[in-house]
């Protein structure tokens, strides 16, 4: 049974996407447990920050945001990328390293964290340090250890910061994978998997490694939820891109939400499939969802 103390967590890099437009707050993880916050769910962010003015300033965009945070101050810069868009708003990243978030700390407060979370998500780029991929591993396994607790390993491949070790461990360790088509291919070859029909491959992964599911996006054709039991595949609608930052991470946090409020699997999917094609039609990751958007989405979700 769900109890009122319990969180929902976006583990790994927080950081500055400096975009044409200007810098704007993200990382997958920060991207993930906001729009979380936004859908009704108690959440927090976990990460590590520099002594520096960027490092203040994140603090302070959480703050406004109202989204709860646990994230350390350490003695490396707070974390930058630099994002240029293609002209279909696709966006490309260069990613600083021996930032903060490589470094963040497994403290007791993060334990204490963990021992209440009810969902986290993680990817694999927060673990290209050891520091921090230890501290994700530890996280993990003070989570409860319970049938309804999600694992939502959200792969996020980017640039040469994964191996097929880090994508293993994160596989058995996980209890649901969400990957885009170009992600499969490439942990395809990664993981000597046969070639297989994106169907077969995710049912493969499944069972190869006792998932409950695998959630596979493929841009502009759509989306899948695989299960042993069932198959979702549902159509991205068509809207004025603005930019496409942070929608991958929105579609997971209203997955996850609306499964954390009752709603079936299909159901769960729609929701995620408009939440994040809003977020394609504005500027950065973290927009406020429209209030015109909000009794539809706590009425689909029960929340």
């Amino acid at each position: 049974m769900k109890k009122k103390n319990e969180v929902v967590v976006g583990l790994g890099e927080v950081l500055w996407d400096c975009l044409p437009s200007g810098k704007q707050l993200g990382g997958a993880p920060a991207n993930f447990a906001y729009h979380v916050s936004q859908l009704g769910h108690q959440a927090c962010m976990v990460s590590a920050v520099g002594n520096d003015d960027l490092g203040d300033q994140t603090l302070k965009s959480f703050d406004k945001k109202e989204l709860p945070y646990t994230v350390s101050k350490v003695n490396y810069p707070t974390g930058t990328v630099q994002v240029t868009l293609s002209g279909a708003g696709i966006p490309e990243y260069e990613i600083k390293q021996n930032v903060a978030w490589d470094n963040i700390p497994f403290t007791p407060e993060l334990e204490e964290l963990a021992h209440r979370t009810i969902a986290v998500s993680y990817g694999s780029l927060a673990q290209r340090s050891e520091v921090s991929r230890s501290t994700i591993t530890q996280f993990l396994e003070a989570m409860p250890h319970r049938e309804d607790v999600l694992k939502i390993f959200d792969i996020n491949l980017r640039q040469t910061f994964y191996t097929k070790e880090i994508i293993e461990d994160s596989l058995q360790r996980c209890n649901i994978l969400k990957i885009n088509d170009e992600e499969l291919y490439t942990i395809g070859q990664l993981l000597d998997l046969p070639r297989l029909d994106m169907e077969d491959s995710c049912m493969t992964l499944i069972k190869m490694y006792h998932l409950k599911m695998v959630i596979l996006t493929c841009g502009t054709k759509g989306s899948y939820v695989f299960t042993q039991e069932l198959i979702s595949f549902k159509e991205t609608p068509i809207v004025t891109v603005a930019d496409t930052v942070g929608a991958g991470d929105s579609f997971s946090a209203a997955f996850c939400s609306a499964l954390l409020s009752g709603a079936s699997i299909p159901d769960a999917h729609q929701l995620a499939v408009n939440i994040s094609a809003f977020i394609c039609t504005q500027k950065g990751a973290m927009p406020i969802l429209p209030r015109s958007m909000r009794p539809r989405l706590e009425k689909e979700t029960c929340i």
